[in-house]
């Protein structure tokens, strides 16, 4: 898209931001946890809510942030899987736009790197990591961060997801989308917790 119109559109869509009440974890599975019990943290982009290098936007090497995250002894011991789910609130759109959808993650795995996100076995969704990718709306496992240009800074949503069942190995390897990970994982959430990651492309 060229500069201009994407100026252009910003400025149309300049109040089309923060659609935080629609994010992933304001779903009927969250009911019994509203608050975030789990420490998400990134080694190599910083604290949250930290502005994300170029290497980790689409504009650069569009890299996964690293991510740790440690669960609550009063869990630990029940997770069974985890799930991660990254969206944009910001986005000029009704719904906050998915970036990555991943099921699967072993209860052992408590750190990803981007290494995890290349694809493995794509008529399985499986991806070297272990774990499962889902729907977006480019068809890759993993869209970096590309907001429109001079509309404001973007927020990157990156929530882990304590799961105490497993979700069902058939619906992640056939390229699950959010929705039906959200309506899965119903009566499953344990806690959760989230590192968020900010991002603004500035025409100059």
């Amino acid at each position: 898209m060229k500069p201009i119109v994407e100026v252009t559109l910003s400025w149309l869509l300049k109040n089309r931001k923060g659609r935080d009440a629609k994010l992933f974890f304001t779903r009927p599975a969250f009911a019994k946890h509203p608050e975030q019990t789990i420490e998400v943290t990134s080694s190599d982009c910083g604290p949250t809510n930290a502005k994300l290098a170029v290497d980790y936007t689409a504009d650069g090497a569009g890299k996964h942030p690293v991510l740790e995250w440690t669960a609550p002894p009063a869990i630990a011991d029940k997770v069974k899987e985890w799930l991660l789910v990254s969206e944009d609130p910001d986005a000029p759109l009704a719904m906050p736009i998915a970036h990555g959808v991943f099921g699967g993650i072993p209860a052992t795995k408590t750190s990803i790197e981007a290494k995890d996100f290349e694809i493995e076995d794509e008529s399985k969704a499986l991806l070297k990591g272990g774990f499962h990718y889902g729907v977006t709306r480019r068809n890759v496992p993993y869209i970096p961060p590309r907001p429109l240009m001079n509309h404001g800074t973007h927020r990157y949503f990156y929530e882990v997801i304590a799961l105490e069942e497993p979700i069902d190995p058939k619906l992640l390897s056939s390229k699950a989308t959010r929705e039906q990970i959200a309506d899965a994982i119903v009566g499953k959430v344990l806690g959760w917790g989230m590192w968020v990651g900010s991002c603004e492309r500035v025409w100059k």
